[in-house]
C-alpha cells in the first residue's frame, strides 16, 4: 500500500504523530499521557514488538518514533534500519534504559540513523520531568521552520552555482584538494558512516570532522570513526599534526582550528569562545581556518543536522576558492545546515552521502 511522505519541515500549524514502540504495557500508557501533553503533539500508535510497528506503519504516516531498545524478538537497534525505512521520513528518538550519555546504545543508536537519543527511567521515573525533556527532544527536531522549496535535485546531478550543473563524471581537473573537511549534527553519524564507507583505504588526504556530540561520547564515536573510515582517527588535542591518512575529530568541548606551521605542514589550535551558531564545537571555526590554511585545495562538506552551523564558515570557503558539497534533502534526517547552505547558492554539488564519499574518492571536484 502506498502512502503518501511527510514533508521534511513541518508548519507550526501541522500536528505532530508520533508511533511509541516500547514492550512495558505500563510505559506505552504513562509515555502516551506524556507526549499528548506537549503542545502540537499527539499519539498515532503505540506497540509491543518491531513487527507490531512495521504492520502498522505500512499503512499509517507518523513523523516521529519513540523506540525502546530491548524488545522482544528483534530488538530496537536490530530493526532501526527497518523501521527508518518503513517510516518514510520520520525520525526516530531512542528512548531505552541503556541509552545514556556516553553509553555505547547512544552512540550506535546514532550511527545507525536515530535522530536523537534520551535515557529512560525505571517506571516509577516516568515523570513529569521526563515528560518534559522528551517532549523538547520532539520538539527540537521540528522547531525551525522549514526551508523555501527548492527544485528537485537528482542525487547525481550538483545545481546551478555560477555555471551549468554538473554531472557525477568528475573530469580531472588540475584544483585537487588536499584536505576534507566535514560538519554535522542531528542524523550526521549515519550520513557520516555511509560517506566514510565509500571513501577507500587508499585514501591519503587527511579528513577533519566536527560532530555535534558531548564530550562523554568523544573517544567512542572516534573508535567507531575509525572503523568506518578504515584509517586512524584522533580526538583533536591542541598542537596536534595534521598527517595524512588520519581522520581528527573535534572534541566535545572545543571548536577544531587549522593554523600553518613554520616548517610546513598544519597542526590543529582548539578553542571554546563563543560563535554565533551557539555550538561548541561548532563547524563554523573548523571551515573558516581550513579555507585560510588551504584556500582552494580543501574539500568541505556539510551533513545532516539542525540550525545553521557551518553556514558562516562555509562562506569563507567559497571566497577562498574551495569546493563544498552538502547532503540531499532526501537522505537527511534534518535538511537544516546543508539546507542552508544550499539555499544561499554555496554548494558546488548536493549529493547522498555515498556519493559524496565516491566523490571524495577521486579526489577531484565535481
Amino acid at each position: 500500500m502506498a502512502i503518501a511522505i511527510r514533508p521534511p519541515g513541518l508548519s507550526p500549524a501541522d500536528p505532530i504523530r508520533v508511533l511509541i514502540v516500547d514492550d512495558s504495557v505500563v510505559s506505552r500508557a504513562v509515555i502516551t499521557r506524556l507526549v499528548e501533553a506537549g503542545d502540537r503533539m499527539g499519539v498515532a500508535g503505540a506497540v509491543a514488538t518491531v513487527a507490531a510497528a512495521l504492520a502498522f506503519l505500512a499503512g499509517e504516516t507518523v513523523d516521529v518514533i519513540l523506540l525502546d531498545v530491548a524488545l522482544p524478538g528483534v530488538d530496537g537497534l536490530t530493526a532501526l534500519p527497518d523501521l527508518l525505512n518503513a517510516g518514510q521520513g520520520a525520525r526516530i528518538v531512542v528512548v531505552s534504559s541503556s541509552a545514556g550519555d556516553g553509553a555505547a546504545t547512544t552512540v550506535q543508536a546514532l550511527a545507525l540513523g536515530a535522530a536523537d537519543t534520551l535515557e529512560k527511567p525505571g517506571t516509577s521515573g516516568l515523570s513529569a520531568e521526563f515528560g518534559r525533556q522528551l517532549v523538547e527532544r520532539i520538539g527540537r527536531l521540528f522547531d525551525r521552520p522549514p526551508l523555501p522549496r527548492r527544485p528537485a535535485v537528482s542525487p547525481k546531478v550538483a545545481p546551478p552555482c555560477g555555471s551549468n550543473p554538473v554531472t557525477m563524471t568528475f573530469a580531472r581537473t588540475a584544483t585537487d584538494f588536499d584536505i576534507v573537511a566535514i560538519g554535522a549534527s542531528t542524523g550526521g553519524i549515519h550520513a557520516l558512516s555511509k560517506l566514510l564507507r565509500a571513501v577507500p583505504p587508499g585514501f591519503s588526504s587527511p579528513i577533519m570532522v566536527t560532530q555535534h556530540l558531548p564530550v562523554s561520547f568523544m573517544t567512542y564515536f572516534a573508535a567507531q570513526l575509525a572503523l568506518m573510515a578504515g584509517r586512524p582517527c584522533d580526538v583533536a588535542v591542541d598542537r596536534l599534526r595534521v598527517r595524512p591518512g588520519r581522520v581528527i575529530v573535534a572534541p566535545g568541548d572545543s571548536h577544531l582550528r587549522c593554523v600553518s606551521l613554520p616548517e610546513g605542514g598544519a597542526a590543529v589550535r582548539l578553542t571554546a569562545e563563543p560563535v554565533a551558531s551557539g555550538c561548541l564545537p561548532s563547524v563554523d571555526p573548523m571551515f573558516a581556518s581550513l579555507a585560510e590554511v588551504y584556500g582552494a585545495r580543501l574539500l568541505a562538506v556539510v551533513l545532516s543536522g539542525m540550525g545553521r552551523d557551518g553556514a558562516e564558515g562555509i562562506q569563507r570557503v567559497k571566497a577562498r576558492g574551495g569546493c563544498v558539497i552538502v547532503q540531499d534533502q532526501a537522505s537527511s534526517v534534518v535538511w537544516g545546515m546543508p539546507g542552508v547552505v544550499a539555499a544561499q547558492g554555496h554548494a558546488d554539488a548536493i549529493l547522498p552521502p555515498e556519493a559524496i564519499g565516491r566523490l571524495i574518492a577521486t579526489g577531484r571536484r565535481p
